[in-house]
Protein backbone atom coordinates (compact mmCIF):
# COMPACT_ATOMS: atom_id res chain seq x y z
CA UNK A 1 0.00 0.00 0.00
CA UNK A 2 1.69 3.40 -0.18
CA UNK A 3 1.54 6.95 0.97
CA UNK A 4 -2.20 7.13 0.39
CA UNK A 5 -2.74 4.46 3.03
CA UNK A 6 -0.83 6.63 5.48
CA UNK A 7 -2.69 9.68 4.20
CA UNK A 8 -6.07 8.34 5.28
CA UNK A 9 -5.21 5.43 7.54
CA UNK A 10 -6.35 2.72 5.13
CA UNK A 11 -5.43 -0.83 6.10
CA UNK A 12 -7.17 -2.99 3.46
CA UNK A 13 -7.12 -3.03 -0.33
CA UNK A 14 -10.65 -1.65 -0.47
CA UNK A 15 -9.73 1.06 2.01
CA UNK A 16 -6.57 1.87 0.08
CA UNK A 17 -8.50 2.13 -3.19
CA UNK A 18 -11.00 4.52 -1.61
CA UNK A 19 -8.24 6.59 -0.02
CA UNK A 20 -6.35 6.78 -3.29
CA UNK A 21 -9.43 7.86 -5.26
CA UNK A 22 -10.37 10.39 -2.59
CA UNK A 23 -6.91 11.87 -2.68
CA UNK A 24 -7.07 12.20 -6.46
CA UNK A 25 -10.35 14.10 -6.16
CA UNK A 26 -9.04 16.37 -3.42
CA UNK A 27 -5.91 17.16 -5.38
CA UNK A 28 -7.92 17.97 -8.50
CA UNK A 29 -10.01 20.44 -6.50
CA UNK A 30 -7.23 22.28 -4.68
CA UNK A 31 -4.00 21.69 -6.59
CA UNK A 32 -3.69 25.28 -7.78
CA UNK A 33 -4.45 26.66 -4.33
CA UNK A 34 -1.70 24.74 -2.54
CA UNK A 35 0.99 24.64 -5.23
CA UNK A 36 3.19 27.10 -3.34
CA UNK A 37 3.15 25.05 -0.12
CA UNK A 38 5.82 22.53 0.82
CA UNK A 39 4.97 18.84 0.19
CA UNK A 40 4.37 18.33 3.91
CA UNK A 41 2.09 21.36 4.13
CA UNK A 42 0.21 20.16 1.06
CA UNK A 43 -0.46 16.82 2.74
CA UNK A 44 -1.87 18.53 5.80
CA UNK A 45 -4.24 20.71 3.77
CA UNK A 46 -5.25 17.76 1.60
CA UNK A 47 -6.19 15.76 4.67
CA UNK A 48 -8.18 18.66 6.13
CA UNK A 49 -10.13 18.99 2.88
CA UNK A 50 -10.70 15.26 2.70
CA UNK A 51 -11.88 15.10 6.31
CA UNK A 52 -14.32 17.98 5.89
CA UNK A 53 -15.29 17.55 2.21
CA UNK A 54 -14.81 21.31 2.03
CA UNK A 55 -12.28 22.68 -0.50
CA UNK A 56 -12.53 26.14 1.05
CA UNK A 57 -10.06 24.99 3.69
CA UNK A 58 -7.36 25.25 1.03
CA UNK A 59 -8.07 29.00 0.99
CA UNK A 60 -8.36 29.64 4.71
CA UNK A 61 -5.63 27.44 6.20
CA UNK A 62 -2.52 29.35 7.28
CA UNK A 63 0.66 27.54 8.33
CA UNK A 64 3.61 29.32 9.90
CA UNK A 65 6.96 28.61 8.28
CA UNK A 66 8.28 26.62 11.25
CA UNK A 67 5.11 24.70 12.17
CA UNK A 68 5.80 21.43 10.37
CA UNK A 69 9.47 21.16 11.34
CA UNK A 70 8.89 21.98 15.01
CA UNK A 71 5.87 19.69 15.23
CA UNK A 72 7.68 16.73 13.68
CA UNK A 73 10.64 17.28 16.01
CA UNK A 74 8.23 17.08 18.94
CA UNK A 75 6.56 13.96 17.58
CA UNK A 76 9.91 12.25 16.99
CA UNK A 77 10.82 13.05 20.60
CA UNK A 78 7.44 11.56 21.65
CA UNK A 79 6.39 14.78 23.34
CA UNK A 80 2.82 14.91 24.61
CA UNK A 81 -0.11 16.04 22.51
CA UNK A 82 -2.64 18.13 24.45
CA UNK A 83 -6.21 18.50 23.16
CA UNK A 84 -8.98 20.83 24.23
CA UNK A 85 -11.72 18.17 24.33
CA UNK A 86 -11.87 14.39 24.52
CA UNK A 87 -13.43 14.06 21.08
CA UNK A 88 -10.23 15.41 19.52
CA UNK A 89 -8.15 13.14 21.73
CA UNK A 90 -9.92 9.94 20.68
CA UNK A 91 -9.64 10.85 17.00
CA UNK A 92 -5.83 10.95 17.08
CA UNK A 93 -4.38 7.53 16.37
CA UNK A 94 -1.16 5.58 15.96
CA UNK A 95 0.85 7.93 18.15
CA UNK A 96 3.50 6.37 20.34
CA UNK A 97 3.58 9.27 22.77
CA UNK A 98 0.87 10.37 25.22
CA UNK A 99 -2.27 12.24 24.22
CA UNK A 100 -3.71 14.24 27.09
CA UNK A 101 -6.92 16.13 27.76
CA UNK A 102 -7.83 17.72 31.09
CA UNK A 103 -11.35 18.99 30.27
CA UNK A 104 -12.92 16.44 32.63
CA UNK A 105 -10.15 16.51 35.24
CA UNK A 106 -11.51 17.28 38.69
CA UNK A 107 -8.92 20.01 39.20
CA UNK A 108 -9.99 21.70 35.96
CA UNK A 109 -13.64 21.55 36.98
CA UNK A 110 -12.81 23.01 40.38
CA UNK A 111 -10.60 25.75 38.92
CA UNK A 112 -13.24 26.73 36.37
CA UNK A 113 -15.79 27.26 39.15
CA UNK A 114 -13.37 29.15 41.39
CA UNK A 115 -12.07 31.46 38.66
CA UNK A 116 -15.35 31.68 36.70
CA UNK A 117 -13.61 30.61 33.49
CA UNK A 118 -14.46 27.89 31.04
CA UNK A 119 -13.41 24.33 31.75
CA UNK A 120 -11.47 24.38 28.48
CA UNK A 121 -9.38 27.33 29.67
CA UNK A 122 -8.95 25.76 33.10
CA UNK A 123 -7.80 22.55 31.44
CA UNK A 124 -4.95 24.42 29.76
CA UNK A 125 -3.86 25.78 33.14
CA UNK A 126 -3.93 22.34 34.71
CA UNK A 127 -1.88 20.94 31.83
CA UNK A 128 0.73 23.63 32.42
CA UNK A 129 0.78 22.91 36.16
CA UNK A 130 1.32 19.24 35.32
CA UNK A 131 4.44 20.16 33.33
CA UNK A 132 3.09 19.83 29.81
CA UNK A 133 5.67 19.82 27.03
CA UNK A 134 4.56 19.18 23.47
CA UNK A 135 1.99 20.04 20.81
CA UNK A 136 -1.35 21.68 21.59
CA UNK A 137 -4.30 20.80 19.34
CA UNK A 138 -7.44 22.90 19.79
CA UNK A 139 -10.50 22.28 17.63
CA UNK A 140 -13.42 23.64 19.59
CA UNK A 141 -12.74 26.10 22.40
CA UNK A 142 -11.49 29.62 21.63
CA UNK A 143 -11.05 30.17 25.38
CA UNK A 144 -8.60 27.27 25.46
CA UNK A 145 -6.61 28.84 22.64
CA UNK A 146 -6.55 32.27 24.28
CA UNK A 147 -5.43 30.66 27.54
CA UNK A 148 -2.75 28.57 25.83
CA UNK A 149 -1.33 31.68 24.18
CA UNK A 150 -1.29 33.46 27.53
CA UNK A 151 0.40 30.55 29.28
CA UNK A 152 3.08 30.20 26.61
CA UNK A 153 3.85 33.89 26.39
CA UNK A 154 3.58 34.82 30.08
CA UNK A 155 3.94 31.66 32.16
CA UNK A 156 6.51 29.61 30.24
CA UNK A 157 4.24 26.81 29.06
CA UNK A 158 6.22 24.52 26.75
CA UNK A 159 4.17 24.43 23.56
CA UNK A 160 6.38 23.25 20.71
CA UNK A 161 3.57 24.19 18.32
CA UNK A 162 -0.15 24.92 18.36
CA UNK A 163 -2.83 23.76 15.95
CA UNK A 164 -5.43 26.41 16.65
CA UNK A 165 -8.60 25.65 14.73
CA UNK A 166 -11.54 26.30 17.09
CA UNK A 167 -14.93 26.51 15.42
CA UNK A 168 -17.69 29.02 16.07
CA UNK A 169 -18.93 32.57 15.81
CA UNK A 170 -17.87 33.80 19.26
CA UNK A 171 -14.15 34.23 19.76
CA UNK A 172 -12.93 31.63 17.29
CA UNK A 173 -11.68 34.00 14.59
CA UNK A 174 -10.22 36.35 17.19
CA UNK A 175 -8.34 33.61 19.02
CA UNK A 176 -6.81 32.33 15.79
CA UNK A 177 -5.81 35.82 14.73
CA UNK A 178 -4.14 36.26 18.12
CA UNK A 179 -2.18 33.04 17.61
CA UNK A 180 -0.80 34.23 14.27
CA UNK A 181 0.63 37.30 15.99
CA UNK A 182 2.79 35.20 18.33
CA UNK A 183 6.11 33.51 17.70
CA UNK A 184 4.60 30.10 18.46
CA UNK A 185 4.80 27.72 15.47
CA UNK A 186 1.17 27.40 14.41
CA UNK A 187 -1.51 26.40 11.97
CA UNK A 188 -4.92 28.09 11.90
CA UNK A 189 -8.06 28.26 9.80
CA UNK A 190 -9.22 31.81 9.24
CA UNK A 191 -12.66 32.89 10.40
CA UNK A 192 -15.28 30.75 12.17
CA UNK A 193 -14.54 27.45 10.44
CA UNK A 194 -12.65 24.65 12.16
CA UNK A 195 -13.66 21.95 14.61
CA UNK A 196 -12.83 18.43 15.68
CA UNK A 197 -12.41 16.93 12.18
CA UNK A 198 -9.92 19.65 11.25
CA UNK A 199 -7.94 19.33 14.48
CA UNK A 200 -7.81 15.55 14.18
CA UNK A 201 -6.78 15.75 10.52
CA UNK A 202 -3.86 18.03 11.38
CA UNK A 203 -2.64 15.85 14.24
CA UNK A 204 -2.88 12.62 12.28
CA UNK A 205 -1.17 14.25 9.30
CA UNK A 206 1.78 15.21 11.47
CA UNK A 207 2.03 11.70 12.88
CA UNK A 208 1.93 10.31 9.34
CA UNK A 209 4.58 12.75 8.16
CA UNK A 210 6.90 11.67 10.96
CA UNK A 211 6.57 8.08 9.77
CA UNK A 212 7.43 9.16 6.20
CA UNK A 213 10.33 11.37 7.26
Amino acid sequence: MGNDSIFMGASTKQGYDIASKSREIVRSLIADKIKDLSPAEQRIVERIVHSTADPEYADITEISSNFVDESIKAIKARKDILTDINMVKVGINKYEGEIKCYISHEDAIKLAKEEQITRAAAAMRIAHEEGFDGIIVIGNAPTALFEAINLVENEGMKARSIAGVPVGFVGAAESKEALTKTKIPNIITQGPKGGTPVAVAIANSLIGLEKLD
